[in-house]
């Protein structure tokens, strides 16, 4: 992904050493299996794999393909939301964080309304919600900034767990102490510059054997 800064407010830590305050967790695709292709869904409005986000690349496309496009994407987005379900482990892990003291912060390049409609159909709590609403979307760290910031929390104390390299990219660029790739989609892998750490897991079972060895403090075996 071009323009993509490797040195962003990173901080040295040991991570197998670190105090886990908060969870920054995406939704679809990480929380929900909202079952949507996004290479599909470009392709349909024709657009390129090329590691933008799609709102950025409709931004730049020609006003028929980006009208065009803004509504297939919403088509989608609902769609996604309303037919899908919670990801295996995906309570549990929540379950688990908060059991621990762990503020659980959702954060979500979709839609309010959309994460309105998931928290109302499925039993997760947060103790903060944002959306593409709320502030500029990933891979901008804004909205991470902001809801660590309200939780009166550093960057070095946060673990991040997202499925796309918009969630890698926008967590490193923040600090992100910790971050946790699952089920990473290969096409997203070289959009990823090779200087950004992060951990990936299969599921969300392994994210929360990773996160529980962190607080634990002792390595994952």
């Amino acid at each position: 992904m071009p323009g993509v800064a490797c040195c962003v407010r990173r901080i040295d830590y040991d991570r197998h050493l670190m105090t886990v305050r908060a969870a920054i967790l995406d939704m679809d695709g990480t929380l929900l299996d909202t079952r949507m292709d996004w290479i599909a869904i470009r392709r349909e409005i024709g657009l390129p794999a090329d590691g933008r986000p799609i709102l950025e690349q409709l931004a730049t496309a020609d006003p028929v393909i980006s009208d065009r496009g803004r509504r297939i994407l919403a088509a989608a987005e609902r769609s996604g939301v309303e037919n899908g379900s919670l990801m295996p482990g995906a309570t549990e892990l929540v379950e688990h964080l908060r059991s621990h003291g762990v503020a659980c912060v959702l954060i979500t390049n979709n839609t309010r309304a959309c994460a309105e409609i998931v928290l109302k159909r499925h039993p997760l709590s947060f103790d903060i919600v944002m959306t593409r609403d709320d502030g500029v979307a990933k891979p901008s760290p804004d909205m991470l900034w902001t809801a660590l910031g309200r939780l009166g929390v550093e960057p070095q104390e946060s673990v991040a767990v997202g499925d796309a390299h918009l969630d890698v990219i926008a967590a490193h660029r923040a600090g992100i102490a910790e971050i946790i790739a699952v089920g990473l989609a290969e096409w997203m892998k070289p959009h990823i510059p090779k200087c950004i750490a992060y951990e990936e897991a299969a599921d969300l079972d392994a994210v929360r054997r990773i996160i529980a060895a962190r607080l634990d403090g002792r390595k994952d075996s």
